[in-house]
């Protein structure tokens, strides 16, 4: 029998309580869910919005840092020494490589690398962020180019980076003064900390390149592209040019310099010529020089073992860091010395039969039949050794060494670039520390012409050359002159600077300085080999003896002497001799005598100096040029 159905809306007051409750739970949770979504939504949309938005952002678009290209290097007349080419390397973002073992497979055969070689590139800078590009390969041909470009699809993470890349319009010229650029290190980075550099960018490891980074480098641009889910470009939103760097002016002499270069050829050794009345350097020449192109892609470890196994050095920058006894370059010291300290006059004379005995010791002069009466000036032109023993027997080690001193040996020069090395002047004490043994007057003969413990730099000749000339100023080398940015503004300058004067009689210099003149232009003088014509040229040549002339004398023909037992030539002039303009001084390593290999050489510098003199040269900018001549 079928209940009324006026019974179904009778329920019990419990279950509508109940069900009231729960229906009130289920809203309450529901305004809950709700509430806790909007607060969500405000949260990602209003308090976080601009940083999501950022990071949507730069997963559609990439910033890429464009390198900025380096400031040229020119001569004192603005000849163009060091420029800027493109170069192509090839760049991995492992951001948008998905699939890198099938990539690092593909860009070893296109670049004819070992897997090895990329995985090693790529684990360098795994400390980088993700989206930092990692150089694989650093200027590539451009067939090479052209196969990345149209294999791009199946290359995903994998760009072309247009790079500027030093030219060397000279080739290797001037290679230890200009330096190299290298890839910053770990440590290098550390110390520019808080500056505009990261893994993979390019920094001066030597020479100006170096030491004038900061002004050489320029700064950065950025370029912002839009790109797909796998990394491809697909439109450039907008670009920040690159600001160059700014240019150096050196005081460098374009033609001096490639005649220095031209002279040493395949031989080592150095070449340094200075104004005298500035010191301003316009030839600092070391041979040989540095392959610079084999530095700026990360030199190879043959070619680097090549250069460390090369006997001639040449890593070394010899005009400042190479170190000879100075042979007879050292009797202007020892002519100084006996001068001022009134051991000789002009007129005074010695004889030379060839060699003189001390303390039971015969000393040879280089010419065995002897010179006969000498007196300073026949003594400096034609390089008696007998007449400079008997100057050395009565000054002594330590005035000698003084005296050296006063010209500038034994100490740095402070030429702006690294490394230089002070030399040697030896004394009494010196030795005592050095060896622990006390001086013998014998050893007092050798130093007087330059042998013994006696070492110089090729620079400090140089300077105590001009020293002479201009009667006793002495220039702080000077290599820059300015520094000049994009638009042609001189941002700095740099001026001659006169260290200190060394005293001496007016009658001393002169003397000095006629003695060298006849050095070069009597018709027995050593080096007859440097005059020009219609210009006196004043100098003193030098041959340093790198072993006993014993066993030298075992060869019959020069030619048979092993590279290693041969003499160092030496030549330091200065020109003209009536009003010194330029001094020089050409060191040749194992190149046998100062007046046959050195003064030549020295002459072909010359030359190229007095060519331009005859046809000057304005310098650019018009604002570096000194109107009181400083």
């Amino acid at each position: 029998m079928l209940r009324p159905l006026g019974n179904i809306n009778k329920m019990d007051p419990a279950e509508l309580t109940m069900l009231k409750k729960r229906i009130d739970a289920a809203t309450a949770i529901m305004l809950l869910i709700v509430g806790i979504l909007v607060l969500r939504l405000w949260h990602l949309q209003i308090q976080q919005g601009s940083e999501y938005q950022q990071r949507s952002e730069s997963n559609r678009i990439r910033v890429q840092q464009l390198a900025a290209p380096r400031g040229n290097l020119l001569d004192r007349h603005g000849e163009t020494l060091v420029t800027n080419r493109p170069r192509f390397n090839v760049i991995w973002i492992r951001d948008d490589t998905p699939h890198a073992s099938e990539v690092v497979r593909q860009l070893a055969s296109i670049l004819d690398l070992d897997t090895t070689q990329i995985l090693d590139r790529i684990r360098a800078g795994a400390n980088q962020p993700r989206y930092i590009p990692t150089r694989i390969k650093e200027d590539i041909d451009w067939p090479t180019l052209v196969t990345i470009e149209n294999n791009s699809f199946n290359l995903p993470g994998v760009q072309i980076e247009v790079h500027p890349q030093r030219d060397y319009r000279y080739h290797n010229m001037a290679s230890h003064m200009v330096g190299y650029l290298g890839e910053i290190s770990r440590q290098e980075l550390e110390q520019h900390r808080g500056g505009d550099y990261r893994q993979g960018d390019y920094i001066g490891k030597m020479g100006l390149e170096k030491l004038f980074d900061t002004y050489l480098r320029g700064e950065k641009g950025r370029k912002y592209v839009e790109v797909d889910v796998r990394g491809f470009a697909q439109k450039q939103l907008q670009i920040q040019e690159p600001l160059p760097g700014n240019d150096l002016q050196l005081t460098l002499d374009l033609q001096m310099q490639r005649a220095a270069e031209a002279g040493l050829k395949d031989r080592a050794g150095a070449v340094v010529a200075m104004e005298v009345n500035t010191g301003r350097l316009l030839t600092l020449a070391s041979a040989p020089t540095l392959p610079l192109d084999a530095f700026s892609g990360g030199i190879s470890r043959t070619v680097w073992q090549g250069l460390l196994a090369d006997r001639r050095a040449p890593l070394v920058n010899k005009p400042i860091q190479s170190q000879y006894p100075p042979a007879s370059t050292y009797k202007i010291v020892t002519a100084m010395a006996a001068l001022e300290e009134d051991i000789i006059t002009a007129d005074s004379t010695f004889y030379c039969g060839g060699s003189t005995v001390f303390q039971g010791h015969r000393y040879h002069c280089w010419k065995r039949e002897g010179h006969g009466h000498v007196d300073l000036e026949q003594g400096m032109a034609e390089s008696c050794d007998v007449y400079f023993y008997q100057l050395g027997q009565r000054l002594g080690v330590d005035t000698l060494a003084r005296y050296a001193r006063k010209l500038g040996l034994g100490r740095k020069t402070g030429v702006v670039l690294e490394h230089e090395k002070d030399g040697l002047v030896p004394t009494r004490e010196w030795k005592r520390q050095r060896f622990n043994e006390p001086w013998q007057d014998g050893e007092t003969l050798s130093v007087s012409i330059g042998q013994g413990f006696n070492l110089v730099t090729p620079i400090q000749v140089t300077r105590m050359t001009a020293a002479v000339a201009n009667g006793g100023r002495f220039y702080r080398p000077l290599l820059v002159t300015g520094i000049i940015d994009p638009e042609g503004e001189v941002l700095r300058e740099f001026h001659p600077e006169l260290e200190e004067e060394t005293p001496a009689r007016d009658s001393t210099w002169k003397l000095l300085q006629k003695s060298l003149e006849a050095a070069v232009m009597n018709v027995q003088a050593t080096g007859r080999s440097a005059r020009i014509e219609d210009i006196t040229v004043a100098g003193k040549t030098g041959t340093a003896q790198v072993v006993r002339l014993a066993r030298v004398e075992l060869f019959e023909d020069d030619e048979d002497i092993p590279y290693h037992f041969r003499h160092h030539a030496w030549f330091t002039a200065y020109a003209p001799a009536e009003d010194p303009e330029v001094a020089v001084t050409v060191l040749v390593e194992h190149g046998g005598g100062g007046g046959a290999v050195a003064a030549p050489l020295a002459k072909e510098v010359l030359e190229a100096y007095f060519r331009q003199q005859k046809t000057p040269v304005v310098l650019l900018p018009e604002s570096l040029i000194r109107r009181d001549g400083r």
